[in-house]
């Protein structure tokens, strides 16, 4: 998991911000994230907007900290993150 996740206690959770020069790039971010949650069967909270994708990942309902399968996921989303845009 790279540093660019902020880890938040309560509730458990993993934040992250990744910012696109353009919205080209913020839109395939979004398409290979859809993929890799169905593949996953994991849903995490992402809103956007034009240049930034902001994502939450909770621990499942009865976990109170972030578990090994939440750090997995993350690791999937930043191979996700062109190397030039691994930013909070």
């Amino acid at each position: 998991m790279s540093s660019n996740w902020f880890v938040r206690k309560k509730p458990a959770r993993l934040e992250r911000r990744v910012e696109f020069s353009d919205y080209e790039q913020t839109r395939e971010f979004l398409e290979k994230a859809a993929d890799l949650s169905e593949s996953e069967d994991y849903y995490p909270d992402m809103s956007f907007g034009r240049t930034h994708v902001s994502i939450t990942l909770h621990s499942k309902e009865d976990e109170n900290e972030i578990g090994e399968d939440m750090l997995r996921y993350a690791n999937l989303m930043d191979e996700l993150v062109p190397a030039a845009r691994m930013t909070h």
